[in-house]
């Protein structure tokens, strides 16, 4: 797994060079809060996509 080092050298890589300060942040929230769902799946229980929509089922309206 990369370091957090190497995961913003790599996003700073894909922006392009006139981005903002406000871009680089979204981009980093975005990327803290991937990471953080990825690493939480890996060690948490996860549910399937067929019983989220059982289990959904009783709110969603036909």
């Amino acid at each position: 797994m990369p370091t957090t080092k190497q995961r913003i050298t790599a996003l700073l890589s894909t922006l392009p060079d006139d981005c903002s300060l406000e871009d680089v942040q979204y981009h980093l929230y975005v990327l803290t809060k991937v990471v953080a769902g990825l690493e939480s799946a890996e060690t948490e229980s996860v549910v399937s996509q067929a019983q989220a929509e059982q289990q959904l089922s009783k709110w969603l309206i036909p």
